[in-house]
């Protein structure tokens, strides 16, 4: 048995303290934002953001970090990319020389272009950071339906020990040296979900939507590997397998907030009717600036962006990607 802590009591940490509290773990979770008596109508209820679940009894609620962190074996860090900094600033008196920080969630942080195990290398250098990720909506996960994440750290020993932690009946996990291409993949795929959520909203068709998920994993790959990714990561969960669920599950607020800049929303509107964190939003000026950086044509990402800030219409974005100039579909491949 380990004990683990969990920071951000939002749908994916309550989902994950679940899951490691039914491993045989001992669980704190931690909801940073809630008022005390919020957190004691939480403990008395057990209610959660999910539908029909709720925490077991077991797991202790706090908005204090510091027993999520003393004496744990492992401390997971679930709250939106947005906010990694500022949690990490309030983490940091309390974390011990070599403690594992795991990143579950998918952003690159806008200003910087660090990914979040960057970011938590940078603020908290003593830690050992890991990162979490794949096809896994919370609404399935905390269920119990099978599903399968990669675990991607700085050692072979760290990720094994993670594996051991998460891995269960109905949640198997892979190991990966590759962060920096599990992170890229898992900030990028939310783009590309707008993107897919915004062609459903023009009511563009499946056909449309499995090009954008193909040649979204080939800019993500493109991207990935000038940046020094290893290729065989965008094939895997963190890649294609999170591009596919992303685009096109009804859990995914990413396609969600597409969707409904398809039907006329403005990016205001549409992250204010989805009344979560959209972080595709906040990693598609990110992807552009890594995209200019290391000289990589990346058209999806670059339309998505001209359409979330630059007031570009979704039609004329959906026109531009179609009608731009013809080319092989894969760069290297030549006739006998």
């Amino acid at each position: 048995m380990a004990e683990v802590g969990v920071i951000g009591a939002g749908s994916w940490g309550t989902a994950l303290a679940i899951l490691l509290y039914q491993n045989g773990h001992q669980v704190t979770l931690v909801s940073p934002t809630k008022r005390d008596e919020e957190i004691r109508e939480i403990t008395a209820k057990r209610i959660t953001k999910l539908p029909d679940v709720f925490v077991p009894e077991e797991i202790f609620i706090t908005n204090k970090f510091q027993p999520a962190l003393e004496k744990k074996d492992a401390v997971i860090l679930a709250s939106p990319s947005p906010y990694t900094r500022s949690m990490l600033d309030q983490m940091k008196p309390f974390v011990k020389q070599g403690q594992k920080i795991v990143t579950v969630a998918k952003g690159i942080e806008e200003k910087t272009l660090l990914n979040q195990t960057e970011i938590i290398q940078e603020k908290i250098p003593w830690a050992d950071a890991a990162v979490l990720s794949g096809p896994s909506h919370a609404e399935e996960v905390s269920k119990g339906l099978p599903t399968s994440c990669v675990i991607g750290a700085a050692t072979k020993k760290t990720a094994e020990y993670l594996q051991g932690l998460f891995m269960s009946p109905t949640f198997r996990v892979y190991t990966s040296p590759d962060m920096k291409g599990i992170e890229l993949s898992a900030s990028m795929k939310n783009v590309i979900a707008l993107a897919a959520g915004t062609a459903d909203g023009l009511g563009c068709g499946d056909n449309a939507k499995a090009a954008l998920i193909t040649r979204g994993i080939a800019e993500i790959a493109r991207l990935g590997q000038a940046m020094g990714c290893r290729a065989e990561t965008f094939w895997g969960l963190s890649g294609i397998g999170d591009l596919i669920v992303t685009c096109a599950s009804v859990h995914s607020r990413n396609r969600k907030a597409g969707y409904l800049i398809g039907k006329g929303y403005t990016m205001e509107e549409a992250m204010r009717e989805v009344n979560m964190v959209v972080e595709g939003v906040y990693s598609a000026k990110a992807g552009r600036e890594l995209s200019q950086k290391y000289q990589v044509e990346t058209p999806i990402i670059e339309q998505m962006n001209q359409v979330l800030f630059e007031k570009k219409s979704p039609q004329d974005a959906l026109e531009e990607l179609m009608m731009r100039d013809k080319k092989m579909e894969s760069d290297g491949q030549s006739w006998n």
